[in-house]
């Protein structure tokens, strides 16, 4: 197989990868249902669990990382075989995705369970380094503790560090994910060629990732439901991006 080369992006390619992506959902709606439904459910759990079990709701939230690449994994078989002409046959995709086990795939999700662990402890330090010597107020009752200027400060720095943070995680898997289902290439390898691919493609790149956090949050308003439709979008749609930016 070829060496894998970094192309140049246009905006115009987010628009087509995007509506490759929801041709994709269209033609194959049952295997973007399905592997969507693991977030929705999770969200209905955490919801369940509560704020009074966090050791629960840890456990359970470090639970979709491990999950996500594998969902995502289904979600990119079905756009390869698409694209392909090949049949959508559940046996066979579900089982690439379970072969994805031995692979390079549970490496790239062991890096997002560390990454998701290192904010959860860097959010914990800046809420102590802003709000550590004020009077705890039982916030689930009042947000008026938010409104001070060491809360309004700790929102600020949290959502500045969190942005900084998140685009970084996106950097190292945006095709990394695709890449290491489709090519014989190790994690390491794909980590550095996806961050190439920002790099190369930094105004484009951003967009990407500010589409894909808009839509997202936006789709968390009905109950989670609007994640069944966007987070396949989403998936088959990183599929094509990855083909556009790696040949």
């Amino acid at each position: 197989m070829s060496q894998p080369v970094v192309q140049q992006l246009k905006f115009g390619d987010l628009k087509a990868v995007l509506a490759a992506g929801i041709a994709d959902f269209r033609n194959a709606p049952q295997f973007g249902l399905f592997f969507s439904a693991v977030y929705v459910l999770g969200g209905f759990l955490l919801i369940w669990l509560g704020a009074g079990h966090v050791s629960w709701v840890l456990a359970t939230s470090l639970g979709f990382p491990l999950i996500a690449p594998f969902a995502a994994a289904g979600l990119y078989e079905v756009s390869r075989r698409i694209e392909t002409s090949q049949p959508l046959l559940w046996p066979q995709i579900l089982g690439i995705v379970w072969n994805e086990r031995t692979r390079q795939l549970p490496w790239l999700g062991a890096i997002i369970v560390i990454y998701f662990l290192f904010w959860t402890f860097l959010a914990h330090m800046i809420f102590a380094l802003f709000m550590g010597l004020s009077t705890m107020t039982n916030v689930s009752e009042s947000y008026e503790v938010f409104l001070t200027p060491n809360g309004l400060s700790m929102i600020v720095a949290e959502l500045g560090i969190g942005a900084v943070l998140a685009f970084v995680l996106f950097s190292l898997t945006v095709v990394s994910l695709p890449l290491v289902l489709d090519r014989e290439i190790d994690f390491v390898t794909a980590m550095i060629l996806s961050v190439q691919v920002v790099r190369r493609n930094p105004v484009v790149m951003l967009m990407w990732a500010a589409v894909i956090a808009v839509l997202s949050l936006a789709a968390l308003v009905p109950w989670f439901l609007g994640l069944m439709v966007v987070l396949p979008v989403f998936g088959h749609a990183t599929w094509h991006l990855y083909r556009r930016a790696i040949v």
